[in-house]
C-alpha cells in the first residue's frame, strides 16, 4: 500500500535537501501531534548520514507508542521534466528503516521515499515529492491512520520549509 504527495514548498531545493538530513527538522513536521527523542546515549545526530542507524523514541501526545530505526541512503538522478530543454537533478532520502516496537512494528514493509528538486519554473522553491510503502497483514488496517498523519505532514511542511533557509539548532538531548 502506498502514500505519495507532491507539494510546492517556499524554500530553495538546497535547503529542503539539508533539512531531509536534519532530525530536528524533521521533528517538526509532526509537532505538536508526535514526537521524536533519541534512544542512543550519544544523543540524536546533528544530521543523518547515510548508512547510519539512528534508533528514536516515538510518541503520540507525550505518551510512547513506539520504537523506529531510521535508515538513511541518498541518491540523486537527473530528470527531463516535459517541455524542459535541460534535465534537473532530483536528489532522493530513502528512509528503508523499520518500526522496532509498537502497532507500526506488525508491518512487514516500511519503505518511505522523499524526494527534492527546483520547483519547475521557480528555482527557488521546491517540488516535494515523498513515497511511503507499507506492507503486511496489518497494513490496510494500519493505512487510513498513516494518511492522514501524511495529510499531516503535508501542512506542517508548507508552514515549516520557509524557516529551512536557517539551520535549525540541535537541542535534542538522550531519551532517559
Amino acid at each position: 500500500m502506498r502514500i505519495l504527495q507532491k507539494l510546492v514548498l517556499d524554500c530553495d531545493a538546497d535547503a529542503a535537501w539539508r533539512a531531509l538530513h536534519s532530525p530536528r527538522a524533521l521533528a517538526e513536521l509532526y509537532a505538536p501531534l508526535m514526537g521524536l527523542a533519541p534512544l542512543a546515549a550519544e544523543g540524536m545526530p546533528t544530521s543523518l548520514e547515510p548508512g547510519a542507524d539512528v534508533p528514536v523514541q516515538l510518541s503520540a501526545l507525550g505518551v510512547p507508542v513506539g520504537r523506529q530505526l531510521i535508515h538513511v541512503s541518498d541518491r540523486a538522478v537527473e530528470e527531463r521534466r516535459p517541455g524542459a530543454t535541460d534535465a534537473s537533478t532530483v536528489r532522493i532520502l530513502r528512509d528503508s528503516g523499520i518500526p522496532l516496537t509498537g502497532p507500526l512494528s506488525v508491518l512487514d514493509v516500511w519503505d518511505h521515499q522523499m524526494a527534492v528538486s527546483p520547483a519547475p519554473g521557480d528555482p527557488t522553491r521546491t517540488l516535494w515529492r515523498e513515497r511511503l510503502v507499507i506492507g503486511g497483514l496489518a497494513a490496510p488496517a494500519l493505512w487510513p491512520m498513516l494518511w492522514a498523519t501524511w495529510q499531516w505532514r503535508s501542512t506542517r511542511l508548507r508552514q515549516v520549509a520557509p524557516t529551512w533557509a536557517y539551520d535549525p539548532e540541535d537541542d535534542f538531548a538522550p531519551a532517559s
